[in-house]
């Protein structure tokens, strides 16, 4: 499954899932391999704004070395210049794809091994996939084997056709070219794996990771630190800034900044704007943590946010009343170094914006 010599996400999807699977043994993989100093770059081409990491890879370390982000609109071309002139000698990178042209299944197959299962994808996928197999690339790899009644649980990606060529022509159009093309869901776990580890993985215990983009929301859960469920959920960051421009009858720019520096005269306010779009994000999640539970023995105990929507004043806490359930902010640069000639300060305040671009410069 070629595309114009590019590798997709489709065909790279088993390495990346071993990483989410065997932390272990990818945290070795990084020691042998990266003796010699090498560099991979992730760029992640959002709704609101483009982020891009340089990441430096060492036989002990990985280090960030550079950072950017740039506003995407009006021109998402003109921005992928700029981001680029920010990152300078930086052609290659690897990108990602989210939205209603992705497709991830998690299916119970029968016992059988890689071989085995590739050749029965090509039947098996038409019943998960809702487009016809001519429109998209799709591959799986194996989660989890040795399930009752001689199953195992087999992770089914695919991607529109379509959708890549556009991603792929606006990339280049700017400068770039792509070496990997991940889904933004899967570069969301491997960022959260390589950084958290066994760290927040409790034994038969589940963890959800909800990124907030401004347009679309990112909803994953891990069961003993593997993937089991994942979804997009159509409400973001500018949900609710609209909500504060109908309120105060403000344009987009002034109800951004009081969503994130609400003076108090306006805060309580705020909350109660907020009240029915949380309420509709809450239902979202509780009914994908219900349909989860169902299926499973395991219950979900916390949930990680992340995202350029996650960090206006008050949705952490709001969000734990409403779900019942523990609720924290998580960090995708814990455990990778930063170069010291980097403004700490700005990555401090933009950090939950770049875990799907780290999470795509940890591919290799």
């Amino acid at each position: 499954m070629l595309l114009g010599g590019i590798q997709t996400v489709l065909i790279t999807l088993q390495s990346n899932l071993k990483s989410m699977v065997d932390i272990k043994t990818l945290v070795a993989k990084f020691k042998d391999r990266f003796s010699k100093e090498r560099f991979c770059v992730g760029l992640d081409i959002g709704t609101s704004t483009i982020k891009i990491v340089k990441l430096k890879f060492s036989k002990d370390t990985v280090e960030l070395c550079s950072f950017g982000l740039e506003p995407s609109q009006p021109d998402p071309e003109e921005a992928l210049r700029r981001v680029k002139q920010s990152l300078p000698a930086t052609d290659i990178a690897n990108i990602g794809v989210c939205g209603s042209s992705t497709v991830i299944r998690y299916v119970n197959f029968p016992q059988m091994n890689k071989d085995e299962l590739r050749q029965a994808l090509k039947f098996e996928a038409q019943k998960h996939i809702p487009f016809s197999l001519e429109e998209v690339n799709f591959d799986g790899y194996i989660l989890k084997e040795a399930l009752p009644d001689n199953k195992m649980l087999v992770l089914l990606a695919a991607v529109k056709k379509d959708l890549i060529s556009q991603r792929l022509k606006l990339i280049e159009d700017a400068g770039f070219k792509a070496d990997i093309i991940d889904i933004d869901s899967i570069a969301l776990c491997n960022a959260f794996a390589f950084n958290y580890q066994a760290d927040e993985n409790p034994k038969h215990k589940a963890i959800a990771l909800l990124n907030i983009g401004s347009s679309m929301s990112n909803l994953n859960i891990l069961e003993d630190g593997i993937p089991c469920l994942s979804r997009d959920i159509h409400l973001g960051g500018d949900n609710f800034t609209q909500k504060l421009m109908e309120v105060f009858g403000t344009d987009f720019n002034c109800a951004e900044k009081l969503k994130f520096n609400p003076d108090k005269e306006k805060a309580a306010k705020i909350t109660i704007a907020f009240e029915a779009l949380l309420t509709n994000l809450a239902a979202e999640v509780r009914t994908s943590f219900d349909y989860y539970e169902s299926q499973s023995t395991s219950s979900v105990v916390k949930i990680f946010l992340s995202g350029g929507g996650s960090k206006f004043a008050g949705l952490k806490d709001m969000l734990a009343n409403f779900l019942g359930i523990e609720v924290e902010y998580w960090d995708p640069l814990k455990k990778i170094s930063i170069s010291g000639n980097l403004d700490s300060q700005r990555l401090k305040e933009v950090s939950e914006q770049m875990a799907v671009a780290i999470g795509l410069a940890l591919r290799q």
